[in-house]
């Protein structure tokens, strides 16, 4: 994808027209998905990886509070100078960046890269590079380069993850149910929750405070929702991923991408029941209790940018993931109250959570069966997250460091 400023045009148009640039979007570009979120850094691993990571966010503009704070946060509207200072800072010690430019094809030999093949997706120009090492840091949608690596025979295998929606509330709702009627004395509210009274476990995933349902597609007739917000996160709605586990029994075939056909099946139900123009499925949570399509809004109104349409989600997701979504909007509502009110809102589809995917890797962080290749952070199936994905990315460089150096 593009630069910062590109994607900030090609993501606005997408909102306004519905014109989908499928090289660079909410997905592709500098920075990654991450740019075009809420920034979160709060992470479940535990490594001591984490604070250097959180220390360069902060020597490239992040504020110094995400040092202390149990649940740091970036901001979306801050991600993006923080990414083109940190592009600068690289350009000024000698690194290049190629802006549309991606991995088309490998050339392996005896086991090891040989050469890797980059195309300008503007111009169409191709060129082959050596490369001593091959670092693969290519996030969760990086399909066509999942499809390339299982055809030059890269060990790859599937991975479990979750789809759903996105759910929306009014920020003063959460706000009061968390804190009580001082609410607004204090920074906006979050919640995280997990349900695991269903066969199968669901819970909330990047809870945006004060922001919006992003339209976060990557390929043509496919519909898929994010979430983002600004760091004062000060936006009417709140909005959160909610999530249903998926196994790989659940996938056609036992093939390692079994998982992407899996997702992209999703996204095009979405696309065709939203109205084939990138419209987004919604549905009341009331009448998805109830099992009926929605006719009308409540209380809260959409964020989702690109249009709506009013639908009973029980054509888009299966019926396993319906029922466990409505146990869970149940259960969860004991714990916050209002959290299925009947006029919250779910978007769908969520399906880009992580990765479907795990590109094998040894003891030396390389490919299990090409040497010289690295796969590297959430994309490869090693990653959760913007922090997790950094610190994983710190390993690997140590890890080239020490091989280089032996």
């Amino acid at each position: 994808g593009g630069s910062v400023g590109e994607r900030k045009a090609a993501t606005a148009a997408f909102r306004e027209s519905r014109i989908l640039d499928t090289e660079t979007n909410i997905q592709f570009g500098a920075g990654g998905a991450g740019t075009f979120s809420d920034g979160k850094l709060n992470t479940q691993t535990h490594t001591p990886l984490n604070k250097a990571v959180l220390e360069t966010f902060v020597k490239f503009g992040a504020p110094k509070e995400i040092l202390w704070l149990n649940k740091p946060h970036l901001g979306s509207d801050n991600l993006k100078q923080i990414v083109k200072n940190m592009r600068k800072h690289i350009i000024s010690k000698g690194g290049e960046i190629l802006f549309s430019t991606k991995l088309t094809d490998f050339k392996i030999k005896d086991d090891k890269v040989q050469s890797v093949t980059l195309q300008n997706v503007k111009t169409g120009e191709e060129k082959a590079i050596e490369p001593e090492l091959v670092v693969l840091a290519i996030g969760h949608s990086a399909r066509d380069t999942f499809e390339k690596l299982r055809e030059r025979g890269v060990s790859m295998r599937q991975k479990d993850f979750a789809v759903g929606v996105r759910i929306e509330h009014l920020q003063d709702r959460i706000g009061f149910s968390q804190y009580g009627k001082n609410y607004k004395l204090l920074p906006p509210a979050d919640y995280k929750l997990v349900s695991k009274t269903g066969d199968r476990s669901a819970f909330t995933f990047c809870m945006c405070p004060g922001g919006f349902v992003m339209p976060a597609a990557s390929e043509q007739g496919g519909v898929v929702v994010n979430g983002m917000s600004n760091y004062a996160r000060n936006e009417k709605n709140a909005n959160s991923a909610l999530i249903v586990q998926v196994r790989s029994s659940d996938f056609a075939s036992e093939d390692a991408l079994a998982g992407v056909e899996y997702q992209r099946a999703l996204e095009r139900a979405a696309f065709q029941i939203g109205g084939g123009d990138y419209s987004a499925p919604i549905q009341r949570v009331g009448d998805f209790l109830q099992g009926k399509a929605s006719d009308k809004f409540g209380e809260i109104l959409p964020s989702y940018g690109a249009g709506t349409r009013f639908c009973d989600l029980k054509a888009v997701l299966p019926s396993y993931i319906c029922e466990s979504l409505k146990i869970a909007l149940v259960d969860m509502d004991r714990r916050l109250k209002g959290f299925a009110s009947p006029d919250s809102l779910l978007t769908a589809v969520e399906t880009r959570t992580s990765s479907p995917v795990r590109i094998e890797r040894g003891e030396s962080l390389e490919s299990v069966n090409v040497a010289g290749l690295y796969p590297c952070g959430e994309g490869a199936g090693y990653a959760g997250g913007i922090t997790s994905s950094a610190a994983d990315g710190l390993r690997i460089a140590e890890a080239i460091f020490s091989k280089l150096n032996a």
